[in-house]
């Protein structure tokens, strides 16, 4: 099983910046796309960013790029979100996720962290 912990998430004006963590454990967690998803109240969870397991592929939906950036640091098995220039729609829950090597749909959720941007 792979656990995984957000922390970072708060309160931040528009025009802010906040970096969100994702501590996994259980497995190696090299071996394993990181995914950042939000879901803002009454819409559906969509996806964020993905960084693949193996050649630091990234990917960016369309409304956040320029803005996020995914990373990883495996020796510390935590995935990243650095967010600027934060605006008051990327207000949502965010979650992180991992799925085994590109496999398909992400198996492992973290619980979620609140992100709420005031203009």
């Amino acid at each position: 099983q792979v656990q995984l912990v957000e922390s970072g998430g708060g309160l931040v004006q528009a025009g802010g910046s906040l970096r969100l963590s994702c501590a996994v454990s259980g497995r190696t967690f090299s071996n394993y796309d990181g995914g950042w998803f939000r879901q803002a109240p009454g819409k559906e969870r969509e996806f964020v960013a993905i960084f693949s397991w193996s050649g630091g592929g990234t990917n960016y939906a369309d409304s956040v790029k320029g803005r996020f950036t995914i990373s990883r640091d495996n020796a510390k098995s935590t995935l990243y979100l650095q967010m600027n220039s934060l605006k008051p729609e990327d207000t949502a829950v965010y979650y992180c996720a991992a799925r085994y090597r590109g496999n398909g749909r992400f198996d492992y959720w973290g619980q979620g962290t609140q992100v709420t941007v005031s203009s």
